[in-house]
């Protein structure tokens, strides 16, 4: 018990310095999370509404892919984009590896198929009458778009919770391709990583503190926007 009480006190001395590694670590988490998400989103919240309604050969297949890539293993994308982005790898030339920019790709990679997924199930749970009478407008393909997203706001906005969530806790992936350099690629993750294995329990649990207090600031103002936006309804 001694134990577990000294790495707390030592945890709060850490997050009272508040060093300027820490803030480091703080905003490059914020960064690449948000970019990794807002891609993801602005990439699979339009593919999860067309696929919601679209009729083509091999459509579920499509929906069969994204249902797997919403469970893919971190460390297996991972391994993929760190192929990709070796020295002799297809994209090799573009010097990205051990880069934010990777971390960005890898995160993007994994929170794309959530994106879609639960964003085409809260469009495909829209009532029958609502979406008969939106294709009889035949209306251009962005004001679709638009409505259908505010008609589903309350999905779509866990499908964005639900790509923040899968990126912002991420370590596998981000390790891999990102290599966990201080002062350049080191995220929270990561950095609690680090800290347990140099058995520095009171950094970890302390980052540990601020990672969750990022998610709960972030699904708070999602949480708000969903009741918000259903007080309208």
């Amino acid at each position: 018990m001694a134990f577990l009480w000294d790495s707390l006190v030592e945890a709060f001395e850490y997050l009272s310095t508040f060093g300027t590694d820490l803030r480091g670590i703080i905003v490059l988490t914020l960064v690449v999370s948000t970019l990794a998400t807002a891609l993801s989103a602005g990439i699979g919240i339009p593919i999860g509404v067309w696929l919601a309604h679209a009729t083509f050969r091999g459509r579920w297949l499509v929906r069969t892919v994204v249902n797997v890539g919403m469970g893919l293993p971190p460390v297996l994308v991972g391994l993929f984009v760190l192929l990709i982005l070796w020295g002799n790898g297809p994209l090799g030339v573009l010097d990205l590896l051990f880069t934010p920019t990777a971390m960005v790709i890898v995160q993007m990679i994994l929170a794309l198929p959530i994106a879609i997924g639960v964003t085409l199930g809260a469009v495909a749970g829209l009532a029958p009458a609502a979406t008969e009478q939106l294709a009889a407008l035949r209306l251009p393909p962005l004001s679709r778009l638009r409505i259908l997203v505010s008609e589903a706001r309350i999905g779509v906005l866990a499908a964005v919770a639900a790509a923040f969530g899968r990126v912002i806790s991420e370590v596998g992936a981000v390790l891999i391709v990102g290599g966990n350099i201080a002062g350049e690629t080191r995220v929270l993750t990561t950095a609690i990583v680090q800290e347990t294995r140099q058995a520095r329990f009171g950094a970890a649990i302390a980052l540990g503190i601020v990672l969750l207090v990022l998610s709960v600031m972030v699904n708070g103002t999602v949480t708000w926007l969903q009741t918000r936006g259903s007080a309208h309804v």
